[in-house]
């Protein structure tokens, strides 16, 4: 490549672009209808007792839901950008029925449905997670269990969403876990006083601290539910795919799952991942350190200093002001605050892309894939097919001919096509054959059918996030339009790939009765599972084989851009 920055996007739009593009999924997919709201619960509600008391749900329709669990302290005050905390236990039993706030963030999702609530409002409280299970599950069932990991560009997500309600996966055997976690500056966030203080913790990644929390609650909590300690799958899309790479190379999260599942999650560095904690200019994705970053957002609120007392008026300020930072001034142009994880030598000691090429990549079972028009953010721009091409440097020739080798393709389709090659595909590719070499079994996917009712709005194919629905099995009405009913033909996919997940989190082996044979990944056939866009599915040769490896060869020779 011509240089380093010829892929990077600015930080700030490229984040936007992506919350975009979830957001839309949301509002196009997400319907009140669908979960049944509203519906008679079938039979008195269960009373079980976790560390930190005792927690009554909600039964309907065989599934049953505790919501609004605290599993960490607030994060409040002084315990603002400190690691999660023991939440304090209660007296009595407590109402599970309602779920708790979102972290920090700007507005996220469609908007209420109408009669339904209002939308809860966020706040630093926020560190809760839910629980649905089986009704007919009894404690010490030993049920497979999955954990999600929400995705939101790291600066928004619920475990709340419709569209990723556990009912369905609980109808089919599984208790399903979905925590929040912070994000924003909440989430990441470095200051030379944060890192001088208790410097037995880890710093910065207080996402990722987070979602370790949720999961040791897991380990201690979930047989009560029926679930197993000892069978957990973490699963995740977008930032929560990127959060399940780096789980699965922390060495602060070993022995908490034994599985994994990687939706549209990358596995290149640059796409979310680690910025130094200190260093400027050491990393040509994150030139900026994340402890410079905090100190400029300090000074733009009017904080002076690197010391306690600075950390303190940090502390201090609003959760408003730490979310929306100062007002920007007339004619000054304001630094980039972009919230990524931190290399901070415990929590993340090196990036996935780092692990997976020196053979640290652990051996369990993986499954992976990403989205046929899975471009969640401008990255590689041009403005002419020649332009576009000498993105590639020495191998631009090879592109081409990859890419559009009668030169009949429209420019618009090529940039989408090397953009999802560039930030999705070509990753996961990389990702799967580092597991396959360690001898872990891996599936590698590509979801290309998309809803029947949206196929005019989709000619290009599925979106980043456009399988969500059908893993959750919640395709249905909603968002701000009329109710978009599913056809027979869309609940057949939904099914298949939700018996697909959820015959992966019982044995780590997604086949199993009705369904298409996935074969494991096997490098040397490259070989892809896909969703087609007929309704069927099958491993066929990956189509698109040339196209990721001159982006391969472009990748290893230059450098990423994120989102």
């Amino acid at each position: 490549m011509e240089s380093r920055d010829d892929m990077r996007a600015e930080p700030g739009n490229s984040v936007t672009m992506a919350f975009k593009v979830i957001k839309l999924l949301l509002c196009l997919t997400v319907g009140v209808a669908a979960m049944g709201v509203g519906a008679a619960a079938q039979q008195t509600p269960p009373v079980v007792r976790v560390d930190s008391g005792q927690l009554q749900g909600v039964v309907d329709d065989g599934v049953v839901s505790y919501k609004g669990i605290p599993f960490a302290a607030p994060p409040v005050g002084n315990l603002r950008w400190r690691p999660p905390q023991p939440t304090a236990r209660w007296t009595g039993v407590r109402q599970a029925t309602e779920f708790g706030a979102d972290c920090m963030q700007e507005r996220f999702g469609p908007p209420p449905a109408p009669g339904a609530p209002p939308a809860r409002a966020p706040s630093e409280d926020c560190l809760f997670l839910n629980v649905w299970s089986p009704a007919s599950a009894t404690p010490g069932a030993k049920l497979p269990v999955m954990f999600w990991i929400y995705g939101g560009g790291f600066v928004g997500g619920s475990s709340a969403f419709p569209i990723t309600s556990g009912t369905q996966f609980a109808k089919q055997g599984v208790v399903l876990v979905a925590a929040n976690y912070r994000v924003g500056r909440f989430g990441f966030f470095a200051f030379p006083a944060l890192s001088r203080e208790h410097p037995e913790e880890p710093k910065g990644n207080y996402a990722y601290m987070d979602q370790i929390a949720a999961l040791q609650w897991v380990k201690r909590n979930i047989s009560a539910f029926g679930g197993n300690p000892n069978n957990v799958t973490i699963f995740g899309f977008s930032a929560g795919g990127v959060s399940v790479h780096s789980l699965l190379t922390s060495p602060m999260a070993r022995g908490l799952f034994q599985k994994a599942i990687v939706e549209s999650g990358g596995a290149r560095d640059g796409v979310l991942t680690a910025r130094p904690m200190s260093r400027d200019g050491v990393d040509p994705n994150y030139p900026v350190s994340a402890e410079t970053i905090g100190i400029n957002f300090a000074r733009s609120m009017g904080i002076e200093g690197t010391d306690q007392a600075a950390l303190a008026r940090l502390r201090a300020l609003s959760a408003e002001e730490v979310l929306r930072g100062a007002p920007a001034q007339p004619g000054v142009k304001m630094p980039s605050y972009e919230t990524t994880p931190i290399l901070d030598g415990k929590l993340i000691t090196e990036t996935a892309e780092t692990a997976y090429k020196a053979g640290r990549a652990p051996r369990v079972p993986l499954m992976l894939g990403s989205n046929s028009a899975d471009s969640a953010g401008p990255r590689i721009r041009a403005t002419t097919k020649e332009q576009l091409f000498a993105h590639f440097g020495q191998w631009s020739a090879q592109a081409k001919a990859a890419y559009d080798p009668d030169g009949s393709t429209d420019l618009a389709t090529l940039v989408l096509e090397a953009n999802n090659d560039f930030g999705q595909a070509e990753p996961a590719r990389f990702a799967a054959r580092a597991f396959a070499a360690n001898g872990s079994p891996v599936y590698l996917y590509r979801f290309s059918y998309v809803q029947s009712a949206m196929r005019e709005r989709m000619r290009a194919g599925t979106p980043h996030g456009g399988e969500l629905a059908f893993v959750f099995g919640t395709l249905g009405a909603g968002g701000f339009g009329p109710p978009i009913p599913p056809t027979a033909q869309d609940q057949a996919v939904s099914r298949m790939a939700q018996g697909y997940w959820v015959n992966f989190a019982k044995t780590g082996d997604p086949n199993g009765p009705g369904l298409p044979e996935w074969p494991r990944y096997d490098p040397s056939k490259d070989l892809i599972f896909e969703f087609h866009p007929d309704g069927s599915a099958g491993a066929i040769p990956d189509p698109w084989k040339a196209r990721l490896d001159v982006m391969e060869l472009a990748t290893e020779s230059g450098r990423r851009a994120d989102y």
